[in-house]
């Protein structure tokens, strides 16, 4: 059996471990070696405590840059490579005495079995010597010296390139917010909508709930997507698809009439190919549930008795993804009064490295858990249950209706 903690020990390149609020918890013997740094004066600590900017500097950004890239790491769960670094560190011999150090740093999520960023993993490598000017203006020190500028102005750039995607990730989410109102009332029924963004900047602004009643009020129909892709494109797109179904189901004979006449749509609309809905039209007076799917996860049915089941006879292809018109298949399932119907998007419950099925299962055992709550308690219940503690890595949205 490998012992992995002497293979982390004997590593030759400077290691640490860090939680995700950037706490030491090991580190290996080339790290205490490169860091100057002994385990005591390190381990329980937070980061920028034992190493914060050089104070003579004003010009220092490695404590930024470094926190910046963590939190990255900690909030996607994607490796994140930097770009070379000036970090000066204080002498540990000679206190106020800083040393100026360049370093090449990378981080890399570490998972808990859940899927969710667990730890950090902070490998990096010296390269003062290589920077460092040794006395003659050569033309390898001009190269060195090149090399640096040019590391620091990709990290500027990068750095911009960030605060535009967060703009753009605001302004999305406030058209995603504008596109996704509240339901309006439901006679004596109630009904509970959610809408969660992905805690990153991908990910965001391409699911959508509906719900719309029909002429004549016996029969009300809910809806949700998802439109691959994030930011304004896939919240434009979510708006459009979005209305088209409300409109198609104002008029369809059901929901599968209703997803043929919203894919036909997909096809003219950029970025709307392989866009996933599942549409529910209840009948409140025959105490029925239509439904059809189109690519999209099932609905649930929650009984008082406590038992649940999934609306999934009736699946399909994804909108848009069928080079001729085919018809596509509904189902019905009966309910009683007290009964709750939940739509969900994947956000909810896929996982990185998990089975969809174990996902699905977990949102089984909530409803099962909670179904009895009011919806506005009941949705609050599964977004607290579902969503792991690192947050959403897609965005996320949820419709339940008491029956």
């Amino acid at each position: 059996m490998i012992d992995y903690e002497a293979v982390f020990h004997a590593m030759p390149t400077a290691v640490a471990l860090f939680t995700t609020d950037l706490v030491y918890l090991d580190a290996n013997d080339a790290y205490w070696s490169t860091s100057g740094r002994t385990r005591s004066q390190v381990i329980g600590r937070y980061v920028f405590d034992v190493f914060p900017d050089n104070p003579d500097d004003p010009e220092a950004s490695g404590t930024r840059n470094l926190a910046a890239s963590l939190r990255r790491v900690a909030a996607t769960g994607q490796r994140d490579a930097m770009a070379l670094q000036r970090y000066d560190v204080e002498s540990s011999d000679r206190p106020g005495v800083w040393e100026e150090r360049y370093w090449s740093p990378v981080n890399v999520p570490v998972f808990a079995p859940d899927g969710t960023v667990a730890l950090l993993l902070h490998r990096v490598e010296e390269v003062t010597e290589v920077i460092r000017a040794r006395g003659g203006a050569d033309r390898t020190q001009v190269l060195e010296a090149d090399l640096y500028t040019r590391a620091r102005e990709l990290q500027e750039v990068n750095e911009a390139l960030r605060l535009a995607h967060a703009r753009e990730r605001e302004v999305a989410l406030q058209l995603q917010e504008a596109m996704l109102p509240a339901p309006s009332p439901l006679g004596h029924h109630r009904a509970a909508v959610r809408y969660r963004p992905a805690v990153a900047s991908l990910n965001v602004c391409g699911d959508w709930y509906d719900i719309v009643d029909r002429p004549g009020g016996d029969r009300t129909v809910v809806a949700v997507g998802d439109v691959v892709g994030h930011g304004l494109r896939a919240a434009g797109v979510m708006g459009q698809l979005r209305s088209a179904l409300s409109a198609a189901s104002l008029v369809a004979d059901g929901p599968a009439q209703a997803l043929e006449v919203l894919g036909r749509y997909a096809r003219s609309v950029d970025a709307a190919a392989t866009a996933t809905a599942a549409a529910v039209f209840i009948d409140w007076a025959g105490c029925s549930l239509t439904y059809s799917s189109a690519g999209h996860l099932p609905p649930v049915l929650w009984h008082p008795d406590g038992t649940v089941t999934y609306l999934d006879q009736a699946t399909d292809p994804p909108l848009g993804v069928r080079p001729e018109h085919s018809a596509r298949p509904e189902a019905r399932a009966g309910f009683t009064e007290g009964c709750v119907l939940v739509l969900y998007t994947d956000g909810l419950v896929e996982r990185r490295y998990e089975d969809i099925d174990t996902g699905l299962a977990r949102l089984a055992d909530s409803i099962a858990r909670h179904g009895a709550a009011d919806p506005e308690r009941l949705a609050d219940a599964l977004l607290t249950d579902l969503i792991p503690p690192a947050g959403l890595t897609d965005d996320t949205a949820l419709v339940v209706v008491r029956l």
